[in-house]
């Protein structure tokens, strides 16, 4: 299946069924994970079969339930560690999308993580993760979110048709882009985890489009 369609396909899922993640597609995602660590300096960890995460007053008011795997989004504290977060993160749940899974980014309604966060560690987000009781809705894109005309090259154009398509938090869709030549930029305007959204769509830019943002 091809990027683009995976970013189409994909929707946040808050309910999941109790079948448990087969140990080769868990294989996949820990591999990808712990290359990313690597890659990245993160400290990435996957957890399966506990419950306890989401069966919590908060997770029930996010409408969570039947969540008993979940992506802890965990690395050392800086300046870079959210947009690097959103990055990476974007990259686990598209994979996890392709292999017929189901995701949801979870910013605060949920319990207590079976993470372990190392001292100058943040655990900035957690990511659930199974197979969904449904495949989730589309959410109605916002208008003029980016600099683009007939004349834009087709990298462009596919590039923003896949940022349009990331999660951002609260559907706020806070970035805007803008193309000077070859060279693409994207900012965020500050909202609830911004900068981990500004991540997942530069995630969704450059995975679509070929080109690096700047």
């Amino acid at each position: 299946m091809d990027i683009m369609t995976l970013m189409e396909n994909r929707h946040s899922v808050r309910q999941y069924l109790d079948k448990p993640i087969e140990a080769e597609k868990r294989a996949v995602l820990d591999q990808m994970a712990d290359e990313f660590n690597k890659e990245a300096n993160l400290h990435i960890q996957i957890v399966y079969d506990e419950p306890k995460c989401f069966n919590s007053l908060l997770a029930h008011y996010g409408s969570f339930s039947g969540v008993t795997s979940y992506i802890c989004m965990v690395g050392p504290k800086g300046d870079d560690l959210d947009e690097k977060i959103g990055y990476y993160g974007e990259k686990l749940v598209l994979k996890a999308q392709e292999l017929r899974l189901n995701t949801c980014w979870v910013a605060s309604t949920h319990g207590k993580s079976a993470a372990v966060v190392k001292s100058g560690e943040k655990q900035a987000i957690i990511i659930s993760l199974g197979y969904g009781a449904n495949q989730g809705k589309v959410h109605k894109n916002k208008e003029n979110l980016a600099e683009i005309s007939e004349n834009d090259p087709e990298w462009y154009k596919i590039g923003v048709k896949a940022a349009l398509l990331a999660p951002t938090a609260i559907n706020q869709q806070k970035f805007f882009i803008r193309r000077n030549g070859d060279d693409v930029t994207i900012t965020a305007k500050h909202g609830p985890c911004y900068m981990i959204d500004l991540g997942i769509v530069k995630c969704h830019f450059e995975m679509a489009s070929g080109h690096k943002v700047k």
